[in-house]
């Protein structure tokens, strides 16, 4: 799901009021179109060729905070197929709770969307609508939705770790990551649970409500009855990942030759 959001329609509509709903429950940097042309793009007026560019850097701006990790919302009219199309790739939000604005010009020019992924009307809060949103891009791990269970020590997780998960979340949809508890029982399981939680939850951030971290006790046998109802496989990977050892990866965060 996009990092880059798109919160569009007409002057007037609650685009704002809807992106500043919707900052903390994403934590999501919000870029407001009329501040950025108050103060980065005054070069720029409101006549479509102007308009054009003030999408393409708004949308530039925007992929370079995602690149950080971080959520983004940009409001803005984004009036034409031509301004969405230079904006980029985006999650769209079209808020659809006005016909026309106060401003004329912007009136003619506005072509609605026939590309949206949520259209906000004018029944609902702007609370209602930010959860809408919210729970369309993040989704919340569901215990009862199939689910896989991938059991490891992960000392530390490692790519070979993360894409073990990941295969396991394109085949069922959501994964539980069981953490075996050999915390400190010799030198190859010096990490916490919280510290290998962590890591883990950092490297899957792009599949954030799709799998949950928990300890389990130092399980060493796995034993099962007939009919369990699940299923018991080997998952394999390509070689370059199964070839990565916890071993390795220890000795250079202890910083070790």
């Amino acid at each position: 799901m996009s990092k880059k959001i798109l919160i569009m329609g007409l002057p007037g509509a609650g685009k704002t009021t809807l992106a500043k709903a919707l900052v903390p429950r994403l934590s999501a940097v919000h870029l407001n179109a009329d501040e950025i042309r108050a103060n980065i793009h005054k070069d720029l007026g409101f006549e479509l060729p102007d308009r054009i560019e003030h999408a393409r850097r708004l949308g530039w701006l925007c992929d370079e905070i995602v690149k950080s990790g971080a959520y983004v919302i940009a409001d803005f009219v984004c009036p034409t197929a031509d301004t969405r199309a230079v904006f980029g790739e985006a999650f769209i939000v079209w808020v659809d709770r006005i016909k026309t604005s106060r401003f004329e010009d912007t009136n003619r020019m506005f072509e609605p969307p026939t590309r949206f992924n949520i259209c906000v009307t004018p029944e609902g809060t702007p609370e209602y609508w930010a959860e809408q949103v919210a729970s369309a891009i993040q989704p919340v791990f569901v215990p009862k939705r199939p689910t896989a269970l991938v059991v490891g020590r992960y000392q530390p997780f490692h790519p070979g770790h993360q894409a073990l998960i990941e295969e396991s979340l394109r085949r069922v949809g959501q994964v539980c990551i069981a953490v075996r508890d050999t915390t400190g029982m010799d030198e190859k399981n010096p990490y916490s649970f919280e510290y290998v939680r962590a890591r883990i939850e950092e490297a899957l951030r792009g599949h954030t409500g799709k799998f949950v971290v928990v300890p389990l006790p130092n399980i060493t046998a796995v034993f099962y009855g007939r009919d369990v109802g699940y299923i018991v496989e080997k998952i394999e990977l390509r070689d370059e990942l199964t070839s990565i050892t916890a071993t390795d990866l220890r000795r250079r965060l202890r910083n070790e030759e």
